[in-house]
């Protein structure tokens, strides 16, 4: 039997976490984990769900702070996501089901460090930052240093997740996230691929693409990001760089897809991804989420 309490403020919270209770808000893994048997809930909970503050999206003039418990559905709804950080946008709108989407929270989607979350590919092309908070003081982290292994953190216990700094693109930025899928509702990754680039002269003058579900962690692919830059961002480019994303994928086999089909699918979605991130660079107005635009695409 589990204990419950509930915080009003973040400093309540974390002398919870610091007594060994852990954080929950949306439930929409933890609770979903626990009722098909792959994980006990832990002895010890702490709803965080009703601290003020945590909840909300504030623009600032160097970008972007998205609370740990902004909701998925806020997220595809708020009009500098759509414009600024579209594959945010993308990766938001098919994560779960209606229900999941209203319910789900930023914050435990990035802390279950999952590496089929939709919404990391994007939130680490964008270069998000993680900001953590104990007793002792706050500190921020890349998310790239914050992930660690499928469904862990270099997160302590007693530290919280309060929100998310992104900073703004620059003009000429486009970006984009891409997802194979059966089905549009209620689907895990098989795999996803997030594309961040800036056009200035004509030129690629910035990369970022990053891969999901094909290794323990949500990665960068550097090698696909230099295929790209100093080019125009013409097919052959755009081909070479989808190819690089799949050489740095480290896929497993399971009942959703093998190894080998998943490095195959890796080059098609990193390339509708990168094709998606370069239009929307160029200004063409792209359907929201793009894994439903692009889904016909071969």
């Amino acid at each position: 039997m589990s204990t419950y309490t509930n915080a009003l403020t973040v400093e309540d919270a974390i002398a919870a976490l610091a007594q060994g209770a852990r954080p929950i808000a949306g439930g929409t893994d933890l609770v979903v984990g626990a009722r098909q048997g792959k994980k006990r809930l832990p002895e010890s909970l702490v709803g965080i769900h009703r601290i003020a503050g945590l909840d909300q999206i504030e623009e600032n003039g160097d970008g972007v702070s998205i609370g740990a418990l902004v909701t998925h559905q806020a997220l595809v709804t708020h009009p500098l996501i759509r414009k600024s950080f579209a594959g945010l946008a993308d990766a938001s709108a098919i994560v779960g089901s209606h229900a999941t989407r209203a319910n789900g929270t930023i914050g435990g989607n990035v802390m279950n460090a999952s590496p089929a979350m939709d919404t990391g590919a994007p939130l680490l092309c964008h270069g998000a930052m993680a900001v953590l908070k104990r007793s002792g003081g706050t500190r921020r982290v890349n998310l790239a240093e914050l992930w660690t292994g499928p469904g862990t953190t270099s997160a302590s216990a007693d530290e919280l997740l309060i929100r998310l700094d992104i900073p703004l693109p620059p003009p000429g930025s486009g970006s984009a996230y891409v997802r194979l899928q059966y089905r549009r509702q209620m689907e895990i990754a098989i795999v996803g691929a997030g594309a961040f680039v800036t056009i200035a002269g004509g030129k690629v003058t910035d990369a970022r693409i990053a891969i999901t579900a094909l290794a323990p962690v949500i990665h960068r692919a550097e090698a696909a990001e230099a295929a790209l830059i100093g080019t125009d961002g013409n097919a052959a480019a755009v081909e070479a760089a989808a190819d690089a994303a799949a050489a740095a994928a480290r896929p497993i086999s399971d009942v959703r897809g093998s190894a080998e089909y998943r490095r195959a699918m890796a080059a098609v979605i990193a390339r509708r991804a990168i094709e998606t991130a370069l239009r929307r660079a160029h200004g063409h107005d792209v359907t929201i989420p793009a894994s439903d635009s692009t889904f016909g695409s071969t």
